[in-house]
């Protein structure tokens, strides 16, 4: 990490997808909110920094602002949008408000770039780039030039090649802008001099090396859920000290068909470790007989796997360290408004009080998702685990719409078992971000066997998305979807009818709950 690039968040929507970006180039980042302190800026020495977009006017005094100190440091700067408006407003120049909409820009914009900047060196001297402002820069700062225009856009990118501040109106971090990424590595290794030497090979090495010389001969205890967050940590820590790794494993029946068995034959057959499965289908059942609320499901979920998990670690395992299996997106910073908190995620989680100890070991803590999953598979994990589709806390409990009983859970999981099937033979899966089914709690009329019958109904899901934030139902062929039907109405019990949801989001939402 000798060389380390600094993303500011002014509250942009596309705050991760930038550090993700110059993470796809070996470069190594983090996100800071805009108001971080100029102190903590120079201490953390980036070889160069970007603002992200955001949604105020920079002429909003209440709007994100930064220190006039940052442009002195010496630091090469690329502002991104709202990035690119703070930069010209900061140093004198003139932003303004595009009152009437030929001002304003959205969506995909031709766009011309004078070349000779060493932004837009060697790329065309025209291009599509995304454009998403109200306002725009109708005077640059003394000392800069402008380096890119629109038909609408006086000032698309401008730059002070003496000061190294260069600043787009466009996002070049999207796939929708022609040769962004090139403008990325123009930023990255030609204006701030990066090397590119952020590796995963070697972020394993040094973390292996850390947390064999941190935990020493103590003991480590990991809450492995079976998700890949929790499976790479459980992976890479039991590399630096195998046995000394105690993973302990909720089954709370809530999980999808034989998964608890996979996970366990992963972690017992792969790695050298102590596993413990906790088999609690019957207690968790118990505990929501008779509740249909969803809130009340996932509260009810989370709070007897808090206390099913705590349990066993009284029992026999506190004391060591603690093991989290957090991301980077868990930990960031909000730049959105004044009042920048770390929000609350489900990897993280609170130690209670009566249980001490020595400290807590989050070794995916600077990764994002993908580079979790790059980790997981150098470590050997297998190909279904690492790329194991987003699944809720709370599992098939927030699946299973209404009340949840063994049988409602058990036809929930042989429907989904058969959609998986399907999808992984036809070789569709690789086509969606994710899909499942769902059990409605909606009985509906049928036929089957001359006979009348009224039995559940089957709900499919499947969507494709970038990044989750929207999402679109995807156009999975007809025929897969008659298979997918036939199967279902046929091999599984009390089921007559299946339908597939064609809600994008928004409106909807991935999950059904």
């Amino acid at each position: 990490m000798q060389e380390k690039i600094l993303v500011l968040d002014f509250g942009g929507q596309y705050n991760q997808l930038i550090a993700r970006r110059v993470r796809d180039c070996n470069v190594y980042c983090e996100i800071l909110p805009y108001n971080t302190d100029i102190e903590k800026i120079k201490k953390f020495s980036p070889r160069g920094i970007i603002f992200t977009g955001g949604p105020n006017s920079v002429y909003d005094e209440t709007s994100p602002h930064c220190s006039k100190e940052i442009f002195e440091l010496g630091i090469p700067i690329l502002g991104i949008c709202y990035g690119c408006q703070i930069m010209a407003y900061s140093l004198g120049g003139v932003v303004t408000s595009a009152i009437d909409s030929s001002s304003s820009e959205y969506g995909k914009t031709i766009t011309s770039y004078d070349t000779s900047d060493i932004l837009f060196k060697g790329l065309p001297k025209s291009g599509v780039s995304w454009m998403s402002h109200r306002d725009f820069i109708s005077q640059v700062p003394n000392g800069f030039c402008i380096t890119a225009t629109t038909d609408s856009c006086p000032v698309a990118a401008m730059s002070c090649e003496e000061k190294k501040l260069y600043a787009v109106q466009f996002h070049p971090e999207v796939n929708h802008t022609e040769h962004g990424k090139d403008m990325l590595k123009a930023f990255l290794f030609d204006i701030c001099q990066c090397k590119g030497e952020w590796k995963m090979e070697s972020f394993i090495d040094t973390t292996v090396a850390d947390i064999k010389e941190k935990v020493k001969d103590k003991g480590v205890v990991l809450g492995l859920s079976g998700g890949v967050d929790s499976s790479v940590a459980a992976a890479l820590i039991s590399k630096a000290i195998g046995k000394q790794l105690t993973c302990v494993f909720v089954d709370q029946g809530l999980m999808r068909k034989d998964e608890g068995d996979f996970v366990e034959q992963t972690f017992t057959k792969l790695f050298d470790m102590n596993f413990v499965r906790i088999n609690c289908q019957k207690e968790f059942l118990s505990k929501l007989k008779g509740i249909s609320e969803p809130e009340a499901k996932r509260k009810i979920i989370g709070e007897e796997f808090y206390k099913v998990f705590w349990n066993k670690i009284r029992e026999n395992y506190g004391s060591g360290y603690f093991a989290q299996g957090t991301i980077y997106p868990d930990r960031i910073e909000s730049g959105k408004g004044d009042a920048a908190k770390i929000k609350t995620h489900h990897n993280q989680v609170g130690v209670p009080e009566d249980i001490h100890f020595e400290d807590i070991i989050e070794p995916l803590k600077d990764l994002f998702k993908d580079e979790v999953r790059e980790v997981g598979e150098k470590l050997g994990l297998p190909h279904e685990l690492v790329w194991r589709q987003p699944f809720p806390g709370p599992g098939l409990g927030v699946r299973v719409i209404g009340e949840i009983t063994e049988e409602r859970v058990k036809i929930l999981q042989e429907a989904d078992a058969i959609l998986r099937d399907e999808m992984k033979k036809c070789g569709y899966e690789e086509n969606l971000s994710q899909f499942f089914a769902v059990l409605p709690g909606v009985k509906t009329v049928g036929v089957m066997g001359d006979a009348r019958t009224y039995d559940e109904l089957i709900a499919i899901r499947a969507v494709v998305t970038d990044d989750f934030m929207t999402a679109d139902w995807a156009k999975i062929p007809y025929e897969i979807l008659g298979r997918i039907s036939n199967r279902i109405i046929n091999e599984v019990d009390h089921v007559n009818r299946v339908v597939y949801d064609i809600t994008s989001k928004p409106p909807g939402t991935v999950e059904w709950e």
